[in-house]
């Protein structure tokens, strides 16, 4: 309907997950904008228009994931293989606390923990796969939306079982290749790759000879090391790796680059003035 028409506008905001059979009723709005307090709970907002005709089609929108680091509360997770004991300090004492928990968007779980004593478990995690575990404290308990009750506590992330990155570094280039330097960069190991929490990479290079440097170990959030103390004219493959707590991956290979015999030669500039006698 074109908007001269629109009689107003039903807004469905929906938690996700949401294991409440009964659906909150729907927001009639006038105007065109609703200003809604939301946890970081995952939410997907649906908007129709009406009129004298009917009701329009929902346009569909996702809350986009909130910021974690201004978080103040602290979650523990202990796993033991496929269960995992969660534990927290409150910083109040809310009548219940709400839990979210799954590899994504599309995979959450939700659960109601009425206890007070900041610990529960819970089960069915798969090995390798990274999980997220958001705690919302409300005065709220039962099954019902959350929306205008739940306050987020804490969020945090972990693994039931580490493995080792199932690849290496992709997009392996070498540039500003010197006499005795080159620069490597590389791509960093995505999470679904890394099967663990990545804890860095390890560089190191051959030349044609076949001796190899020593390894350097780099943080995860690297994605660049200059090389120095090359052989002029010479041969080299760099090899680079991830590592997790469980070990290292595979090795990722450079093409091959060689030095140059002489060092770069940089252009001189030179201004020349003329006076008169």
């Amino acid at each position: 309907a074109q908007s001269e028409n629109v009689l107003g506008y039903f807004v469905h905001v929906e938690r996700i997950p949401n294991n409440c059979s009964n659906s909150p009723n729907r927001i009639f709005l006038k105007d065109r904008e609703i200003l809604v307090n939301l946890s970081m709970a995952y939410y997907r907002v649906n908007i129709s228009a009406y009129n004298e005709a009917g009701e329009s089609p929902p346009a569909i929108y996702t809350v986009p994931q909130f910021y974690e680091g201004d978080l103040p509360g602290q979650i523990h997770v202990k796993s033991q293989r496929t269960n995992a004991v969660v534990t927290w300090t409150p910083e109040y004492n809310p009548k219940c606390f709400v839990v979210d928990w799954g590899t994504g968007k599309e995979d959450m779980h939700m659960t109601i923990v009425s206890t007070a004593n900041g610990n529960f478990t819970l089960d069915h995690f798969q090995p390798y796969k990274l999980y997220k575990i958001v705690l919302h404290a409300s005065d709220v308990c039962q099954c019902e939306s959350f929306i205008r009750h739940e306050k987020t506590f804490g969020v945090t992330h972990f693994y039931s079982v580490e493995g080792v990155p199932r690849t290496g570094p992709a997009n392996v280039t070498i540039l500003n290749v010197a006499k005795h330097s080159a620069l490597v960069k590389w791509t960093k190991i995505a999470a679904e790759d890394s099967l663990g929490f990545l804890q860095g990479y390890r560089i190191s290079y051959t030349d044609s000879s076949r001796k190899k440097s020593p390894t350097v170990t780099l943080n995860s959030s690297t994605t660049s090391y200059y090389l120095t103390g090359l052989k002029e004219k010479t041969t080299y493959r760099v090899q680079i790796s991830g590592f997790t707590s469980a070990g290292e991956g595979p090795l990722t290979l450079s093409q091959p680059f060689s030095t140059p015999k002489y060092g770069t030669v940089e252009p001189l500039c030179i201004s020349i003035t003329q006076h008169e006698s």
